[in-house]
């Protein structure tokens, strides 16, 4: 885990348990991490951007598909969904493909949070740690924490 990202978290008294694992890049790849840490919602983090360049990261269910037609009308935006590069990416939130994460809003410049309301009701919840190596582990308690310690817009929505 990097540094800036462990100061940060004893900083805000953010507990976790971290789960190492082999390097997963994809959603179907981190199947097997279901049965490794089976008491923990799984999570997927997609970056993304409108046409008028501005910048979301949005966390939501690991095996679901974001519908982006319907993300443009529940925040009443007039521009297009797309996901973002990873220029943009490593500009914006400081990671690179394969390690998106909501632990990346520590570094945001500018990014709307999206959590979904699954993931925010879950009692524990899974995101690695701005890296695919390992998967940090939180109580409800503990997302609520970082969720709030974080100064950026943000948003919990039903998608």
């Amino acid at each position: 885990m990097e540094k800036k990202l462990l100061s940060y978290l004893k900083k805000h008294d953010i507990q976790f348990k971290e789960h190492f694992h082999p390097a997963v890049f994809t959603v179907e790849e981190s199947i097997n991490l279901k049965k490794q840490i089976p008491k923990i919602f799984h999570t997927k983090n997609l970056f993304l951007k409108d046409e008028a360049k501005k910048f979301y990261l949005v966390c939501m269910d690991a095996h679901e598909k974001l519908n982006l037609k319907a993300l443009k009308e529940k925040l009443n935006a007039k521009k297009k969904f797309s996901f973002a590069s990873p220029k943009q990416l490593k500009e914006h939130l400081n990671l690179t493909p394969g390690s998106v994460s909501i632990f990346g809003m520590i570094s945001a410049t500018s990014v709307f949070l999206i959590i979904d309301k699954k993931i925010w009701d879950a009692e524990r919840v899974g995101f690695h740690p701005n890296i695919n190596t390992s998967t940090l582990e939180l109580t409800h308690e503990n997302l609520e924490k970082f969720y709030n310690s974080l100064n950026s817009k943000k948003l919990i929505l039903d998608l």
